[in-house]
């Protein structure tokens, strides 16, 4: 019998990429899920394809999460429908690409406003009736950035850092009331996070599935680890990075993510 067999989870950012796969993967478990994402057509989309295929019910709430109501309204809606979420996959994010001081300010700040304050109001609000209730899960989607500054995406590795800090710290303090907490710190992964942030058409490559990377997650999940870096080449470059110091590391990220019109 599957744990997650016939309990809600709830999965921001299910419009696209690793949101969409993550949807997939918790449908094929016969979980019920609330999707939620800015683009409506997407969702309805999945949604429907996920009813028929997996006889599981779907729920569909646009949001924005970078507005700061759009937590609220979430929230809001799920307990309209008497919802309780056993999952919760905070997967919504921004990114965004090129020098800081060229780039738009406004969504620099939006992108931390999603990215970090987002995630914060989001699990702030489920976790408490996890807690009430003595169990439930939450994953939260970093990055293989997180673990060292990364120029031309500054802002975005720097919002990362911080979602797997307060994951780690998180699942530290709420491990003894039931409650499960994972980092996802994926390398490059096949979505459309590249062109949306503005990145080059060579960073597009080498990017890996989804699939394998939300099995890893949800493995880490189940075990019980507060984060996971599903790629090994990932993993290898991490623990590499901790041999030497940090601002050899920072300019050797520099001379990798720097713009071709700056080389």
């Amino acid at each position: 019998m599957n744990p997650r067999q016939g309990k809600w989870a709830l999965v921001t950012g299910a419009s696209a990429g690793i949101g969409v796969t993550f949807a997939e993967k918790l449908a094929a478990e016969k979980m019920n899920l609330i999707l939620t994402a800015r683009r409506m057509d997407r969702l309805e989309q999945l949604g429907a394809r996920l009813r028929e295929n997996g006889n599981i019910s779907v729920e569909i709430c646009g949001a924005d999460l970078g507005e700061e109501s759009g937590p609220s309204a979430l929230f809001d809606y799920t307990e309209s429908k008497g919802i309780v979420v056993d999952l919760l996959i905070n997967n919504a994010g921004l990114g965004g690409y090129g020098e800081f001081r060229s780039s738009d300010l406004q969504r620099q700040l939006d992108m931390v406003r999603l990215n970090c304050a987002a995630v914060v109001q989001v699990t702030h609000l489920y976790l408490r009736g996890m807690i009430a209730r003595g169990h439930g899960d939450i994953v939260i989607t970093a990055s293989a950035a997180s673990f060292q500054p990364t120029p031309y995406i500054a802002v975005y590795g720097a919002s990362k850092a911080f979602d797997l800090m307060f994951a780690e710290a998180l699942a530290a303090e709420v491990a003894r009331h039931g409650v499960r907490v994972c980092a996802l710190c994926p390398g490059s992964t096949e979505s459309e996070f590249h062109t949306i942030a503005g990145v080059p058409e060579e960073g597009h490559r080498g990017r890996a599935p989804a699939g394998p990377v939300v099995e890893a997650a949800l493995r880490a999940l189940d075990a019980g680890k507060t984060s996971v870096v599903p790629g090994a080449k990932d993993r290898w470059q991490i623990h590499l990075q901790r041999l030497v110091s940090r601002r050899f590391v920072t300019r050797a990220a520099e001379r990798i993510l720097r713009p071709p019109s700056l080389r």
